[in-house]
């Protein structure tokens, strides 16, 4: 995509009006609209933000967050970022001042959590993401980030089905995922 390509991308989507209901999201300068999430979903993502210590770690919801060498701005279910990381104003947190992603799976987003944001935020040196799987029962912790573009990646990579403890590296925190709820699992699964 070329510098004016990605301004125009970039200026659609902030002006991009999207239906109550709906999130958007800018992943390597495509928009991609989903439907609102449902109560499984929700409740896992509050579950996880109950466990992580709010004394140390500020824990936002539907934030997005900024990838300029991406052009992405994804919005991620859950934010974790040590607090001061990023005091400032606006929509958009810088990829830098984030410590964890967190991204529960939907019907629509399998590929889009499992591949294309695996790829974006390993680029922006994220240092953990945790995919949550309610149609698998299990949570996939990926660390230590390498590469750029799409060939970047985890060079961690443990699964943890749910009801085990998933341990979560820098958080130091580890998750109880016990209450996690599932869904009827998905006809094709990574």
């Amino acid at each position: 995509m070329t510098a004016v390509d990605d301004r125009r991308v970039h200026e659609a989507f902030e002006n991009l009006e999207v239906p109550e209901g709906f999130k958007a999201e800018l992943i390597r300068g495509e928009i991609v609209m989903m439907a609102g999430p449902d109560k499984v979903h929700n409740r896992i993502v509050q579950s996880v933000q109950d466990q992580i210590p709010a004394h140390r770690w500020e824990r936002l919801q539907t934030q997005d967050v900024a990838f300029p060498s991406e052009s992405s701005e994804p919005q991620p279910d859950l934010v974790v970022m040590e607090i001061g990381a990023d005091d400032s104003p606006g929509r958009l947190v810088p990829a830098p001042a984030v410590t964890m992603l967190v991204e529960v799976v939907s019907r629509t987003s399998v590929h889009r959590d499992y591949v294309e944001k695996r790829s974006v935020y390993a680029a922006g040196g994220v240092p953990v993401y945790l995919i949550i799987d309610p149609f698998q029962a299990k949570c996939l912790v990926l660390s230590e980030p390498v590469g750029s573009g799409t060939a970047a990646d985890y060079q961690s990579e443990r699964t943890r089905k749910f009801g085990d403890p998933v341990p979560l590296p820098i958080v130091d925190v580890t998750l109880d995922t016990s209450t996690f709820g599932t869904l009827p699992p998905l006809t094709a699964a990574p």
